[in-house]
């Protein structure tokens, strides 16, 4: 069985971390693992990394095969220079105190060097914040003096247009004479209380509007054609004629007698 040393992902999207395991190489990614050594998180500068060293260095020494990632983090940590100093101390070319030293003073040189990465970073961060201050500064002293300069021309605006209204007032006043003639023509306006009467000459005319009440007797007029209704009553006699014309018929008979 091919044991391996890989990542095995966790984390939502666009934020992942990763757990360092041992598992058989056959499995997939995120599957069964023999062993968890330590976890890994790249989003963060420099990256955080947690990892168990003497039981990475076991399985080293077992024979595991680590993946890229992987070599890059135990080599960043030194399991990979301790496995070295370890095989050249069973080669017999220096003894373990000598190993522990170097590796000692190499651990301090790797040390140093991620404290002066992580000063590097914040003084960057510094900067860069720095940075970011005086050009915000600089955006509000310009928007500060634009501001001014728009009340300024706005005073200015208000000045021009106060002096300009004085100018108008005082024109006025010279002219004031003139416009007291219309005074003069006063009685002109007072022309139309004159013609009040006019005004009232539709209430003379309100007999007219009585007119239709003397009219009333025509609506009556149906009643005064009464007795031509009653003018068959007279024709009566005229259907009697017949009554007088029998002697004739009897004339008749006794001429043919």
């Amino acid at each position: 069985m091919a044991v391996k040393l890989r990542l095995a992902r966790h984390g939502r999207k666009s934020k992942p971390y990763y757990h360092i395991i041992v598992a058989d190489s056959r499995t997939p990614r995120d599957g069964k693992y023999i062993e968890r050594i330590g976890a890994y998180n790249p989003i963060t500068n420099p990256a955080t990394i947690e990892l168990d060293f003497d039981k990475a260095l076991e399985w080293m020494i077992k024979g595991a095969q680590p993946s890229p990632t992987v070599r890059r983090i135990l080599s960043y940590k030194g399991v990979l220079m301790k496995k070295h100093l370890l095989e050249g101390v069973k080669k017999g070319a220096f003894s373990e105190i000598e190993a522990e030293k170097r590796f000692e003073a190499w651990l301090d040189e790797k040390e140093n060097k991620i404290s002066s990465k992580i000063s590097d970073l914040s003084a960057k961060e510094r900067a860069e914040l720095k940075d970011k201050l005086e050009i915000e500064t600089k955006i509000k002293e310009e928007r500060a003096q634009a501001i001014a300069k728009k009340y300024a021309q706005e005073l200015e605006d208000k000045k021009e247009a106060e002096s300009e209204d004085a100018e108008q007032t005082e024109g006025t006043e010279a002219e004031e004479p003139k416009a007291e003639e219309p005074k003069v023509e006063e009685p002109k306006v007072e022309e139309p209380k004159a013609e009040k009467p006019k005004v009232e000459e539709p209430k003379a005319e309100e007999p007219k509007a009585e007119e239709p009440k003397a009219e009333e007797p025509k609506v009556e007029e149906p009643k005064a054609e009464e007795p031509k209704v009653e003018e068959p009553k007279a024709e009566e006699p005229k259907a009697e004629e017949p009554k007088a014309e029998e002697p004739k018929a009897e004339e008749e008979d006794k001429k043919e007698k």
